[in-house]
């Protein structure tokens, strides 16, 4: 009557998590995706199907900026002809209009 079965009781209570979790705070973003303009309603459509994941509420917004960097895009692409930027990995370097004017132009000068 039950007793075919090894009863344990609170035998191995303490053992090793069965999960993981991460503490996310009200408004802290989960996730980023960068792609080109052309797929960002697949990229919308990918992170909806996702959310559903994860417990709790979440909204997919679409950043004004250029990829992860802190500049709108048309500000970007407008500084990015004029030479304020520069490619520096996968974000962008700034060159100040301030500061030495052989640095700015990029001339290197040997001193003896």
């Amino acid at each position: 009557a039950g007793a075919d079965r090894l009863q344990t009781g609170m035998r191995g209570a303490y053992g090793k998590p069965l999960g993981t979790a991460a503490r996310v705070e009200i408004g802290q973003v989960i996730m980023s995706v960068r792609s080109k303009d052309v797929n960002g309603e697949h990229v919308v459509e990918a992170l909806r199907r996702a959310k559903f994941k994860f417990p709790g509420r979440q909204k997919v917004l679409r950043s004004l900026k250029w990829g992860f960097t802190k500049w709108n895009r048309d500000v970007y692409a407008e500084m990015r002809a004029s030479g304020r930027l520069l490619n520096d990995g996968n974000s962008a370097k700034y060159i100040s209009e301030h500061g030495p004017l052989l640095k700015a132009l990029g001339v290197r000068v040997e001193r003896n």
